[in-house]
C-alpha cells in the first residue's frame, strides 16, 4: 500500500515528479524506460496493492477503501483544477493496481500479449469526433446512416463510386465491416485481411486464459458498479457509505449546470454578479459548462458557496426557468471525476482484447438484485437525463465501444432499449439538451440495422411502441379526437419540436425492407399498421378552416405544426407502402384495416349535409349539398391519401385481380372516396380565384405546402389519384355533376342561359371572374385526372418513366444546373432523386462558364433534348402558375424559332392499367361533351357571355386528349376487338333538342376564323387535323366494325350523308354571318371607345351652340337624360378600388363602405419666405396654419394605399 508520506514525496518533489512523467509516457509508448527512469519504488507498491487484493475476501471493501482514502486527495484539491496532474496521480496510485490486477503482471508486458493473442473484430467502430468528416456510399450503403471514417473509405472500394460527404456531429462510428449495412464491399483493405481468420460465432473468451477472466470480471464488476453509483449519485454533502472519509473537511463547489435555454450573454452577466469575477473569467466558465455540461464557479466553505447559488438563481430565474446550481461537497465531486476517468479508462482498456470486451459487456446487462431494470446499463440509461454532458458523452461512447462493436450483446442491449424506450423518450421530451447528448440518439445505430429491427418489431413489438409513445405526447385533441395545435403553450410547443424525432425513429425501423416474411412479422407489423391508421386518424380532418366573409381575420391560425407533423411523417407514410407492397398477404390486410378507417372517419364528420339530385343532359345523381365556401374544410386528409397509395399497390402487384375475393372491392362507395380529397382541390380552386382573402396568409401557406415539392407526394399527388380512383369506378356523367356542385359551378351549366343572364346583369365583376377561375381550375383538374398516369400502378409505366417526365418538365421551363434540377426534384427515405439514372437520356449538359483554372470543370447547364421536347404536356401538374406560363412561353418561343406553328397538342399517353381503364370515358360522356358544347358556345357568341382564353385554352387542350386517345386506341386495337372510345363521332353531331346547337367540330370551324381567337388558330386547326386523321382511319379499318357506347347506330347511306354535310354546311354558313355583324358591331364599339374624346366635344360644341341660338344656360354634359322613344341609357362611369388590408375589391359609391388614404401631415419650409423666423412653441403649432410671413407651410404626403375606414381603425 502507498503510504502518505510517499504520496506527498511525489506530489511536492519535482524531480522524482518529471522522472515520473518520463517513465510514464515509456510506459504508454509500449516501451521499457530507461534504467535511470524506472521508479523500483512505484512497482513495489503497486505489487503490494496487488497482493493485498489477491489474498482479500472482500474485494469490493478492499478496493473501496483503496478509494476512498486516496481519490478525494487526488482531485479537486481547489478552486482551480489541473486535470492533468490529476490523470497522472490516478495512473499512478488507482489506475495501475486496478491493471496490475486484471494482467497478473506489469501491465506494460501484461497487455501486448493479451492484445497478440487477440483475434481483432472486422468491425472498424471508429467512434467518431465533433467535425470530422464521414463517407456515405450513395450506391452501396443500406441508408444514409451507414458511413465510413477516412481511413476506410480511401482504403475501400466506394472511392471509386458516388459518395456523400459530411461532417461528424460526434457520437456516431465507422460502419466498415457490417455485412449489413452495404449491398457490396462492406470491408476496406484494412480490415478485409481479417475476414478469413475470423469465425462469426466464436466466443472471444477462449483466447484469454482463466486467471484473466476471473480477476478482469472482478475488477470489471466493482468498478463498473463503482461508476455507475457515483455519477448518478444524486446528495450533495453526502458519500455512499462505503466511501465516506473519515475525516470530512467543510470544503464545497459551486456548481453550475449547463442548459439549452439561457444564453451566454445572460450567463456571463450572471457569474460576474454572483462570484465577483472578471468578463474574461466568466467567459472561460461559460465556455466549459457549455463543452463539459457543468463547471465549478467557486470554492470554499458551505456558505460561501451557497451565497454565490442564491444569486445566480434569483438573476436567472424572472423570465424563465433558473440556471441549475448545486453546492457539493468537494469529496463527491472528486469521486465523480475519478468516474468518469473510469469510464474512459474501461473503453481504453477493452480496446486490448474482445475478451475484455465480452466480460465488460457480461457486466453491464447482468442483472441486478432488484430484477428488471436493475443492470448497470439499464441504471445510466435511466439516468440519463440527471446526468451532466460531459458525463453523457463519455457512457455513451463506452457503451459504443464495447455493447455496440460486440455482436452477441448488441442485440440483447437493443432489447434492453426497446423495452426502455418510453421511459427514455419521455425523460428526453422533458429535458433541455440537445437530441445528440441523449441516450435516446443511440437508436440510430439499433433501429437502421436490418436484423436488430425485424427483431425487435417481431419480439418487442417496436413499431406500436414508438407510435404509441409519439401519441401520449400529443394529447392536446379536439371533440373529434384529431391533434389540436391552436392553443400550444411554449412549453407544449417546445415539446412537441422534441417529440418530432420520435419519427425519425419510426423512420429508421422502417428503412430497410423485410426480403422474407414469417408469420409473426407480418402480425407485429399489422399491428403497428394498427397503430400508424389512429395516428393518421388523429391528423384527418385537423385544423379545418371556414371561409372568412365581412370582416378580414383577426390573428393568423397556428397552422405551422399540423404541416411540419405532416412533413415528417412524409417518408414515414411512403415506407409503410413500400413495406406493404413486399408481400400480398399484408397488402390485403392492410388496405382493409384502412378502408375501414376511412369509413370510421367519414362517419364522424358532421358537415349538416343535406341529400340533393342533380341532373344534367337526362344523367341524375344523388348526392350531398356541400358548399366548400360556406362550410368547414380541412386540408389534412392522411387516410384517404394513404388507402389511395395502397389502391394503386393493389394495381401495380396484380393483387387486385389474382384475388378479387379477398378485397372488399364491392364495399367501396366512390362518393364517399372522392368527396373530401375533391373538397380540398376545390378549395385550392377557389383560394386562387381570390374567395378566402380574408382568411390572410395562414390559408395561403398551407395550400402552397400543399403543393411544395417536400409534401406533394403524400398530399397532392394522392388526392389526384383517389380522384382517379372514384371516376374509374363510377359513372363518369356523375362524377361530373358532384364535382360541378362542389365548385359551385352547377347553376351556371345546368340552367340554360345562366351565363348569358349573369354577365347581363349588373354584377360585381368579381364575382364573374371567381366563376371563370373556377370553371379554369375544374378543366385543369379534369385534364389532370385523365392525363397524370405516369405512377406505377396508374399508368403502365416504371418509376424511371416518372423521374424521366419530371425532369423533362422542369427542363421545359428552362435550362437548368443541377443543384437546381435537384432541389424541384422529390427525394426518397434515402435522400436520392433517381436523376443521375435518366438525366442522360432526357437533357445535354453544356457548360456556360468556363473554368477559372486548369483541371476543375466549369459551371453548367443541363438542356433538354429537342426529341424530348413531343413529351411536354402544357398543364403538367407539378407546375405553379408561374412556371406553367413561363414553360408555355419557352415552348412556343421554340417552336417559332424552329419555324413551325405555335400549338402545344397534348402528348400521347401510356395506356392506364386495367384497374384504371375506365377513367378515360369522362372524356365523351354525355356530360362532358355538353360542358365543352357550352363553353364553346359562349366564346363564338363571346359578346353575350362572360368567358375567358384561359378556359377556351383548356377545353382546346382536353378535346386533343380526347382525340389522342381515341388515336391511340385505333393504332393499338388487335384484330377482332372494337374499339368503344368514339370521341370523334361524338363531337361531329349536333347538340339534341330542345336546346339544338351546333355541333363541337362545327364551332371549332366557326373559331378557327375568329379574329379574337389568333393565338388559338394552331392549337384548333391541329385539333382538326387530327379529327380527319381519325376520321380516315375508321374508314380505312374493314376488319372490325366500331361499336357505340351509348348503343347501336346503324350505317348511313349516301344520300343521308349529304343531307347531314349540306346542314352542316348551312349551320356554317349562318354562324359566320352571325359573326360577321358582331364584328361590325364590335368595330363601331371599339372605335367610339378609343374616339371618345372626340365625340364628347362634339356632344359638347352641339350642345353649346344649341345653348347660345336658344339663348338657355348651358347644361353639363354629365346631366344629360336621353328622352323619346329610343331612349338610351347614359354609360356611368365606375370605378373600383382595392384595401390593401383585407383585399377586398369594392365599386366607389355613397352607400358603400368608407374608404380612406394613410396620410402624413407635416411643416414644410421647402417654400420658405423667412427662413429665419423660429417657431417658440412647436407643441403647440397649428400645422394647418399658415402666417402671412409664408415662414412655414403645410405638406401632406400619402402612400395612396387605399383601405377601408374599419380595416384601419382595427
Amino acid at each position: 500500500m502507498i503510504s502518505v508520506c510517499f504520496f506527498h514525496y511525489f506530489f511536492f518533489n519535482p524531480l522524482v515528479w518529471a522522472v515520473f512523467i518520463s517513465a510514464s509516457y515509456y510506459n504508454h509508448q509500449g516501451f521499457s524506460a530507461p534504467n535511470g527512469l524506472r521508479l523500483s519504488k512505484r512497482f513495489e507498491k503497486e505489487k503490494a496493492v496487488l497482493q493485498k487484493w489477491l489474498q482479500s475476501t472482500d474485494l469490493t471493501r478492499e478496493v473501496y477503501q483503496h478509494l476512498a482514502h486516496y481519490v478525494p486527495k487526488i482531485y479537486c484539491r481547489g478552486p482551480n483544477p489541473f486535470p492533468q496532474r490529476e490523470d497522472m496521480l490516478a495512473q499512478l496510485v488507482l489506475l495501475g493496481p486496478m491493471e496490475w490486477y486484471i494482467c497478473g503482471e506489469d501491465p506494460a508486458f501484461g497487455f501486448p500479449k493479451l492484445e497478440q493473442a487477440n483475434k481483432p473484430s472486422h468491425l472498424c467502430g471508429r467512434v467518431f469526433k465533433v467535425g470530422e468528416p464521414t463517407y456515405s456510399c450513395r450506391d452501396c450503403a443500406v441508408d444514409p446512416t451507414c458511413v465510413l471514417c477516412m481511413e476506410c473509405f480511401l482504403g475501400s472500394i466506394h472511392r471509386d463510386h458516388r459518395y456523400r460527404m459530411t461532417t461528424s456531429g460526434g457520437g456516431g462510428f465507422c460502419d466498415c465491416g457490417d455485412t449489413e449495412a452495404w449491398k457490396e464491399g462492406p470491408y476496406c483493405e484494412k480490415h478485409k485481411l481479417n475476414t478469413s481468420e475470423i469465425e462469426e460465432e466464436e466466443d472471444p473468451l477462449i483466447h484469454l486464459p482463466e486467471d484473466v477472466i476471473t480477476r478482469t470480471y472482478n475488477i470489471f464488476a466493482i468498478m463498473f458498479h463503482y461508476a455507475v453509483e457515483i455519477l448518478t449519485w444524486e446528495k450533495e454533502s453526502e458519500l455512499p457509505a462505503d466511501l465516506e472519509m473519515v475525516e470530512k473537511t467543510d470544503t464545497y463547489y459551486c456548481m453550475l449546470f449547463n442548459d439549452e435555454v439561457h444564453t451566454y450573454e445572460q450567463v456571463i452577466y450572471t457569474l460576474q454578479k454572483a462570484v465577483n469575477c472578471t468578463q474574461k473569467e466568466a467567459i472561460g466558465f461559460a465556455t466549459t459548462v457549455d463543452r463539459d455540461g457543468r463547471r465549478s464557479v467557486r470554492y470554499g466553505d458551505f456558505a460561501y458557496c451557497e451565497q454565490a447559488k442564491s444569486v445566480i438563481v434569483r438573476n436567472t430565474s424572472r423570465q424563465t426557468k433558473p440556471l441549475k446550481v448545486q453546492v457539493m461537497h468537494s469529496s463527491i465531486v472528486a469521486h465523480q471525476n475519478f468516474g468518469l476517468k473510469l469510464l474512459s479508462w474501461l473503453g481504453s482498456i477493452i480496446g486490448y482484447s474482445d475478451g475484455l470486451r465480452r466480460i465488460l459487456c457480461q457486466v453491464g446487462l447482468q442483472e441486478g438484485p432488484d430484477g428488471e431494470n436493475s443492470s448497470l446499463v439499464d441504471r445510466l440509461m435511466l439516468n440519463d437525463s440527471k446526468l451532466w454532458k460531459g458525463a453523457r458523452s463519455m457512457y455513451h461512447q463506452l457503451f459504443m465501444s464495447s455493447l455496440l462493436m460486440d455482436l452477441k450483446y448488441k442485440k440483447l442491449f437493443a432489447v434492453r432499449f426497446a423495452k426502455n424506450y418510453e421511459r427514455l423518450q419521455s425523460d428526453y421530451v422533458t429535458d433541455d439538451h440537445d437530441r445528440e447528448f441523449s441516450v435516446a440518439d443511440l437508436s440510430v445505430q439499433i433501429f437502421t440495422v436490418p436484423s436488430l429491427a425485424r427483431m425487435l418489431i417481431t419480439e418487442e413489438n417496436l413499431l406500436t411502441i414508438i407510435i404509441k409513445t409519439f401519441m401520449d405526447h400529443l394529447r392536446h385533441r379536439d371533440a373529434q379526437g384529431r391533434f389540436q395545435f391552436e392553443r400550444y403553450t411554449a412549453l407544449q410547443a417546445f415539446k412537441f419540436r422534441r417529440v418530432q424525432s420520435l419519427i425519425l425513429d419510426l423512420k429508421y425501423v422502417l428503412i430497410s425492407k423485410p426480403t422474407e416474411w414469417s408469420d409473426d412479422l407480418r402480425q407485429k407489423f399489422l399491428e403497428g399498421f394498427d397503430a400508424f391508421l389512429e395516428l393518421l386518424k388523429c391528423m384527418q380532418g385537423m385544423d379545418p378552416v371556414t371561409r372568412q366573409v365581412g370582416q378580414h381575420i383577426e390573428m393568423e391560425p397556428e397552422w405551422e405544426a399540423a404541416f411540419t407533423l405532416q412533413m415528417k411523417l412524409t417518408h414515414v407514410i411512403s415506407m409503410m407502402q413500400d413495406w406493404c407492397a413486399l408481400d400480398e398477404k399484408v397488402l390485403i390486410e392492410a388496405y382493409k384495416k384502412c378502408l375501414a378507417v376511412l369509413m370510421q372517419c367519414h362517419g364522424g364528420f358532421t358537415d349538416g349535409e343535406q341529400p340533393v339530385t342533380l341532373s344534367i343532359c337526362g344523367h341524375s345523381v344523388e348526392t350531398i349539398r356541400y358548399c366548400v365556401s360556406q362550410e368547414k374544410v380541412s386540408i389534412h386528409l392522411p387516410i384517404s391519401r394513404l388507402l389511395a397509395g395502397l389502391h394503386v399497390l393493389l394495381s401495380k402487384s396484380e393483387v387486385a385481380y389474382k384475388f378479387p375475393e379477398l378485397l372488399p372491392l364491392s364495399e367501396l362507395s366512390p362518393p364517399m372516396l372522392i368527396e373530401h380529397p375533391l373538397r380540398c382541390l376545390v378549395l385550392c380552386a377557389q383560394v386562387h380565384a381570390g374567395m378566402w382573402r380574408r382568411n390572410g396568409f395562414s390559408l395561403v401557406n398551407q395550400i402552397y405546402y400543399y403543393h411544395n415539392v417536400k409534401c406533394r407526394r403524400e398530399m397532392f399527388d394522392k388526392d389526384i389519384i383517389m380522384l382517379q380512383t372514384g371516376v374509374s369506378m363510377m359513372d363518369p356523367n356523375h362524377f361530373l355533376m358532384i364535382m360541378l356542385s362542389r365548385f359551385e359551378l352547377y347553376q351556371i351549366f345546368s340552367t340554360p342561359d345562366y351565363g348569358k343572364r349573369l354577365s347581363s346583369e349588373i354584377t360585381h365583376k368579381d364575382v364573374v371572374q371567381q366563376n371563370n377561375t373556377l370553371i379554369e381550375e375544374m378543366l385543369y383538374l379534369i385534364i389532370m385526372l385523365v392525363g397524370e398516369r405516369f405512377s406505377p400502378g396508374v399508368g403502365q409505366v416504371n418509376a424511371t418513366d416518372e423521374i424521366k417526365r419530371e425532369i423533362i418538365h422542369q427542363l421545359s421551363i428552362k435550362p437548368m444546373a443541377h443543384s437546381e434540377l435537384v432541389k424541384s426534384l422529390p427525394e426518397d427515405e434515402n435522400k436520392e432523386t433517381g436523376m443521375e439514372s435518366v438525366i442522360e437520356a432526357v437533357a445535354h449538359f453544356k457548360t456556360v462558364f468556363p473554368p477559372r483554372k486548369p483541371g476543375l470543370t466549369g459551371r453548367g447547364m443541363y438542356e433538354l433534348k429537342p426529341e424530348c421536347a413531343k413529351e411536354f404536356s402544357l398543364y403538367f401538374y407539378h407546375f405553379s402558375r408561374a412556371e406553367q406560363s413561363k414553360a408555355e412561353e419557352a415552348q412556343r418561343k421554340l417552336k417559332r424559332q424552329n419555324r413551325e406553328d405555335t400549338a402545344l397538342p397534348p402528348p400521347a399517353l401510356p395506356p392506364f392499367c386495367p384497374l384504371f381503364a375506365s377513367l378515360v370515358n369522362i372524356l365523351q360522356s354525355d356530360v362532358m361533351l355538353y360542358i365543352i358544347r357550352t363553353i364553346l358556345h359562349w366564346a363564338v357568341e363571346h359578346n353575350g357571355y362572360a368567358w375567358s382564353e384561359s378556359m377556351l385554352q383548356r377545353v382546346l387542350h382536353l378535346i386533343g386528349m380526347a382525340l389522342q386517345e381515341e388515336k391511340q386506341h385505333l393504332e393499338n386495337v388487335m384484330e377482332e376487338h372494337v374499339v368503344t372510345f368514339t370521341f370523334a363521332q361524338k363531337i361531329s353531331k349536333p347538340g339534341e333538342a330542345p336546346n339544338t346547337s351546333p355541333s363541337i367540330l362545327a364551332m371549332l370551324e366557326t373559331l378557327q376564323n375568329a379574329p379574337y381567337l389568333e393565338v388559338h388558330k394552331d392549337m384548333i386547326r391541329w385539333i382538326l387535323k387530327t379529327f380527319n386523321a381519325i376520321k380516315k382511319m375508321r374508314e380505312s379499318s374493314s376488319a372490325s366494325s366500331v361499336a357505340e357506347t351509348e348503343g347501336t347506330i346503324t350505317e348511313e347511306s349516301s344520300r343521308d350523308k349529304d343531307k347531314a354535310e349540306r346542314k352542316r354546311k348551312a349551320e356554317i354558313a349562318r354562324l359566320r354571318r352571325e359573326k360577321v355583324m358582331a364584328q361590325m358591331s364590335e368595330m363601331q364599339r371599339n372605335f367610339i371607345d378609343e374616339n371618345k374624346d372626340l365625340f364628347q366635344q362634339t356632344v359638347a360644341e352641339e350642345a353649346s351652340n344649341f345653348a347660345v341660338l336658344d339663348n338657355s344656360p348651358m347644361v353639363s354634359d354629365t346631366t344629360l337624360t336621353a328622352l323619346g322613344p329610343a331612349q338610351t341609357q347614359v354609360p356611368k362611369q365606375r370605378q373600383f378600388v382595392t384595401c390593401i388590408l383585407c383585399q377586398e375589391e369594392q365599386e366607389v359609391k355613397v352607400e358603400s363602405k368608407a374608404m380612406v388614404l394613410a396620410a402624413f401631415v407635416q411643416r414644410s419650409t421647402v417654400l420658405s419666405k423667412n427662413r429665419n423666423k423660429v417657431i417658440q412653441d412647436p407643441e403647440k403649432y397649428d400645422p394647418l396654419f399658415m402666417h402671412p410671413d409664408l415662414s412655414c407651410g403645410t405638406h401632406t404626403g400619402s402612400c395612396g394605399h387605399v383601405m377601408h375606414a374599419h380595416c384601419w381603425q382595427s
